[in-house]
């Protein structure tokens, strides 16, 4: 007794301490930032949000910001739905592998998948070209359509096709908690499969659908890079980016980023704790055993059919960027007419490039070695210890998924604006420090998650049993607990260090020198150069970070098996 009394005050003295460093590193920068947006000469007014109501532009902006997200998540649910159905309900020869293959889209940001998407969608762009050659698009008669429109159409589908395996995770899992028993009795009773999935299925589901709804209705919101690339810049987040960029910036801007993370906490917290829950009188153990049904030769290859055409066409920004990047000339053709390994050449040997692949290095390394730390600590404290102060601690660890990556970047500007003691991290001196900190609160979720599931699925009994013969907790923990939760650990900071690597909003913003510049943030200098060598140098940098990416999440695959989707799920 005495050993567990003594023990007490550790965890707690942890939990307080983890929790004080995540408000100071994520809360405080924010609430700093919204603070600047209710300052006028000095004193608290609500001046700048008042200006933000009444003008006309910025409503448009904040309602092409709502249109643009609210399209993207039906967009999603329309998707995913299908094939996540088709998952829970049949089985089927490489199920498994296709499982993992619906995630390969998230390899590559749509912010970088955008620099293709001109080839793919303009007027002479390749699917245009593809409908002329098989009859279905006459151009001399009516000019070819350009998809791209004013860019509202490209960008919504580049974050569909990046996004909706977020929906089918959480759709898949949903389905799995529904009880067959409800289905079969409304069969019993006479309705027909449609009717049951209108009137049974899809109710019990909502509350999953809601939540990665939700979580893909704040990206699309805030998404910077996508629209930036594309050229749809009426939008708040481009705003906010452009006034970042600029040395004197007003209290307007820190009121939009108010009115943009209240939207985002909203949804949140509505998809978390109200539409997310369980539906009343849903039980938690199935009744009856789910009722898969297996698919033939003619069925297999229906299933792999509706996978394998999601997949390509998802995949199609991705296997444009590879062709930008290698083309030598690619003007009104199908495929490029002339190809080089110029470009990929160019970004390992001039500086500019290679120095930015070394600086994403850097600051995912050091931002992935802190992750690991204490997303180590934090998923044990929450799994397995039963201090105060422990549910916080959770919320704390998850807020990254609802606080994005634009609105918390704009707090650390706020935090390191010139004249603050903080001034010397800031992004026109060194911004090294405060680019780690970004990347690190941004990915800490992959790592709680990721480790929380290893631990819950390891029995306390081990753990209980080494204490038994007299090792202490921190002898137990890393003879007993981290080897059999290995997997986990390399696995989340494997996914951790792919994605920080490609961080697109904090990269964008906090690093405005040359020299600090890291992967994305030089791909959008170079996309935004005008030039057609600047784009195709841009794709090959693209195909870098794809390879890489690729390669990270095969082995957290790899190592995670059916445990990778719980940690993209909501």
């Amino acid at each position: 007794m005495a050993r567990a009394t003594t023990a007490r005050p550790v965890p707690l003295g942890a939990t307080i301490g983890l929790i004080l460093l995540l408000a100071a590193l994520l809360i405080a920068p924010v609430c700093l930032a919204i603070s600047n947006g209710f300052i006028r000469d000095g004193h608290f007014s609500v001046y700048w949000f008042a200006r933000i109501l009444t003008n006309n532009v910025i409503l448009a902006e904040l309602g092409n910001g709502v249109l643009l997200a609210t399209t993207t998540t039906c967009v999603c649910i329309l998707i995913a739905l299908p094939p996540a159905l088709i998952r829970a309900r049949c089985r089927f020869r490489g199920q498994g592998i296709l499982a993992v293959a619906i995630l390969a889209p998230m390899i590559l940001p749509p912010f970088v998948g955008a620099l293709s998407m001109r080839h793919l969608l303009s007027q002479f762009g390749v699917i245009n070209l593809v409908l002329e050659r098989i009859g279905l698009l006459d151009s001399a008669r009516s000019g070819p359509p350009d998809w791209l429109g004013s860019g509202f159409t490209g960008v919504v589908i580049l974050q569909s096709l990046h996004l909706f395996p977020i929906m089918y995770l959480n759709a898949s899992a949903a389905l799995a908690n529904v009880d067959p028993a409800y289905a079969q009795a409304a069969r019993n009773l006479g309705a027909g499969a449609g009717r049951t999935f209108l009137s049974i299925t899809l109710p019990l589901i909502r509350p999953g659908l809601f939540a990665g709804g939700t979580l893909i209705f704040i990206w699309a919101l805030t998404d910077l890079g996508t629209p930036a690339i594309i050229g749809y810049e009426h939008v708040v987040p481009v705003r906010i980016f452009k006034e970042l960029m600029n040395a004197e910036t007003s209290a307007r801007t820190y009121s939009l980023v108010f009115v943009l993370l209240s939207g985002s906490i909203t949804l949140y917290v509505l998809g978390k704790f109200i539409f997310g829950r369980a539906v009343a009188g849903q039980s938690s153990k199935a009744t009856v055993a789910a009722e898969t049904r297996l698919l033939g030769p003619w069925g297999t290859a229906g299933a792999w059919l509706i996978f394998g055409g999601l997949l390509f066409v998802a995949l199609l920004p991705h296997i444009g960027v590879v062709l930008t990047g290698i083309s030598g000339r690619w003007v009104n053709t199908i495929l490029p007419t002339k190809y080089t390994l110029r470009h990929l050449s160019f970004v390992v040997t001039q500086k500019e490039t290679y120095n930015s692949i070394l600086n994403s290095l850097r600051y995912a390394s050091v931002s992935t070695g802190i992750d690991i730390v204490i997303g180590c600590l934090a998923a044990w404290l929450i799994v397995r210890s039963r201090t105060v102060g422990k549910g916080l601690l959770d919320a704390l660890t998850m807020l990254p998924l609802a606080v994005p990556g634009l609105i918390l970047a704009a707090g650390y500007v706020a935090m390191t604006a010139p004249g603050t003691p903080l001034e010397g991290i800031g992004p026109l001196k060194d911004p090294f420090i405060i680019l780690v900190i970004a990347y690190a609160v941004r990915r800490l979720p992959f790592v709680v998650r990721g480790v929380s599931a290893g631990l819950q699925q390891v029995p306390e009994s081990l753990e209980e049993a080494a204490r038994n013969l007299g090792a202490s907790k921190l002898r137990t923990a890393i003879c007993i607990t981290a080897p059999l939760i290995a997997a986990n650990i390399v696995a989340a900071g494997v996914l951790t260090f792919a994605f920080a690597m490609l961080e697109v909003s904090d990269s964008l913003i906090l690093a405005q020198v040359s020299r600090d510049y890291p992967i994305t943030k030089q791909i959008y200098i170079l996309a935004t150069s005008g030039t057609q060598d600047g784009a195709n140098v841009a794709a090959a940098l693209g195909v870098y970070g794809m390879v890489f990416l690729g390669a990270t999440l095969a082995i957290a695959s790899a190592l995670l098996g059916r445990r990778l989707g719980a940690i993209f799920r909501a």
